[in-house]
């Protein structure tokens, strides 16, 4: 089996959802229950790459994804696999350069893991936060991001290694915009990375309008949670030998069929108000 990496980026607040609610939000995102990070079901991404991945001819699209119904009589799986896709990147309002591109150890951890490198990590105390080199974020020696105030650990040889190692997979061809993510990026400790994963993700309310009275329909008031625009997730792809009865096309071969540039996906729900417009990049 063939493996690559995945990327997800956010253009648009991201809502994919679990159908129920939880606490005062009638419609939370999907989060692993281990972790409660946010994710997006690999099935979701799956689904929307059968409908948009571009493709010669639909023989390749059956090949990769398998059949849409049963009614033709083929029975076979598709050679590609979707694993889900992770958080990597948070972005989290700070006082100093708008925005701070977050991520915590325990997530490099496992993003290495599945890039099949190792690790070089800053050591964090509770209260710091590792910056890049030319960082934006600082204010004197501290990072104020939401109602946080850090410790800023600037210049860490690995700060800077991993800042440049994801800009360079998001914007392969735009230095530029490698160069504004790096300044944008920061390592918080695990601890405060999760309290912010589970409160600094966007809440907006939603209504209808009775026609009549032009006021909010009763029963017509919720709440609808969000990934911001600009998170980051990650997963791995899996391509296997054809399925299909006859047909000899290796791993090798039906790889070549992923695209080798970005791929403009629409991912979850509120599609018609504008959410889950994504980047989708392969490594």
């Amino acid at each position: 089996m063939q493996q690559k990496i995945f990327h997800l980026h956010a253009l648009s607040a991201l809502h994919v959802g679990t159908g129920q609610s939880v606490g005062v939000v009638d419609l939370p995102i999907a989060r692993a229950r281990a972790t409660n990070l946010p994710l997006v079901p690999g099935s979701a991404v799956k689904g929307v790459l059968r409908d948009d991945l571009p493709l010669a001819n639909e023989s390749d699209r059956k090949t990769l994804f398998g059949p849409e119904s049963m009614a033709d009589g083929e029975t076979h799986a598709g050679a590609l696999a979707v694993g889900d896709a992770n958080l990597l990147i948070l972005p989290i309002r700070s006082f100093n350069g708008v925005v701070a591109f977050a991520t915590c150890p325990f997530i490099l951890n496992r993003y290495a893991r599945d890039l099949g490198v190792k690790p070089a990590l800053p050591l964090l105390k509770n209260e710091q936060a590792a910056v890049a080199k030319a960082s934006v974020l600082t204010s004197g020696n501290k990072v104020l991001l939401e109602d946080l105030d850090l410790d800023a650990l600037l210049g860490e040889t690995a700060t800077t290694a991993w800042a440049e190692r994801i800009a360079q997979s998001l914007y392969p061809e735009q230095a530029e915009w490698q160069d504004e993510f790096t300044k944008h990026f920061a390592i918080l400790p695990d601890p405060v990375f999760s309290f912010l994963a589970d409160t600094a993700t966007e809440i907006r309310a939603r209504i209808r309008i009775d026609k009549e009275t032009r006021t909010v329909a009763t029963g017509a008031l919720w709440y609808e949670e969000n990934l911001p625009a600009e998170a980051v997730l990650w997963g791995v792809i899996g391509v296997s030998r054809s399925r299909i009865k006859g047909d000899k096309s290796s791993a090798e071969d039906l790889a070549t069929l992923l695209p080798t540039k970005e791929v403009a996906l629409q991912i979850g729900g509120k599609h018609t108000v504008g959410r889950g417009l994504c980047r989708f990049l392969l490594a």
